[in-house]
């Protein structure tokens, strides 16, 4: 299992990371994906139905193809981010974190101390015991893993500077579709206030060393993201495949 992660180095260096959500137990996917050229997959274990027995061979196969395994989780919850960061996932993206309090607690699940609480043992995080020593390797991966933080419901508003500030956090990522329902326009994306309150994120987080994330359904929707200052960009596989299938159809 590799130390690095592009996708990090990426962000880092300011630059941009395309990918997508995968929420399809399928390894054939992931490596589908990147033969395509995507930067990532991210595998959804929230919204989809993927068990960390069925991310395992997930992993392995973005390995395979050199690009690295994402997970969004479905709670807030350190155990069981933990099952996915042993299994070697290279980022945790955690949803509905509306507090301060919430997006500390997300990201020292991803860490070992002193950055955080994550549970030390050994396995295929630490090659079984036959790599380099533990005391080597804890910062490595500390340094690894990219921390994803959402952004999702309008109630986190008020906190949004002391949530930018997150000890530790490498992206905060907005969810449009939560937000919008959050803020009562159910079924009308692109209302005019959530894209107001969308660029108040943008404009707070200029200059706080923090990557911006959000998705975007096709190729026009990501180059208006990334225009506006976001550098993570995540489609969805089943509305690709989907695109692709009717305009295959509809051509025919």
């Amino acid at each position: 299992m590799r130390m690095n992660n592009p996708v990090k180095d990426t962000l880092r260096a300011s630059g941009s990371a395309i990918g997508v959500f995968i929420p399809l137990p399928s390894p054939d996917v992931v490596e589908i994906v990147a033969l395509a050229g995507f930067d990532f997959a991210l595998l959804d274990a929230e919204h989809g139905r993927i068990s960390p027995d069925d991310a395992y061979p997930m992993i392995l196969a973005a390995e395979a193809r050199d690009i690295p395994a994402l997970v969004r989780v479905g709670e807030n919850d350190r155990q069981v981010v933990l099952k996915y960061l042993d299994l070697g996932v290279s980022g945790v993206m955690i949803p509905q974190t509306n507090t301060p309090d919430l997006a500390r607690e997300a990201v020292e699940a991803m860490r070992y101390a002193p950055a955080g609480l994550r549970g030390l043992a050994g396995g295929r995080t630490f090659n079984y015991g036959q790599g380099r020593p533990m005391s080597e390797l804890v910062p490595a991966i500390n340094d690894r893993v990219l921390s994803i933080v959402q952004f999702e419901h309008i109630d986190a508003l008020p906190h949004l500077d002391a949530l930018l500030a997150t000890p530790g956090m490498d992206v905060f990522f907005v969810g449009p579709t939560d937000l919008h329902q959050s803020m009562g326009y159910g079924g009308q994306l692109g209302h005019p206030e959530v894209e107001t309150v969308i660029q108040q994120v943008v404009d707070a987080a200029r200059d706080c060393g923090v990557a911006l994330g959000i998705v975007a359904p096709d190729a026009e929707q990501t180059n208006r993201r990334l225009r506006q200052g976001f550098q993570m960009i995540v489609a969805n596989v089943p509305a690709l495949l989907m695109r692709a299938s009717r305009e295959m159809l509809t051509a025919i």
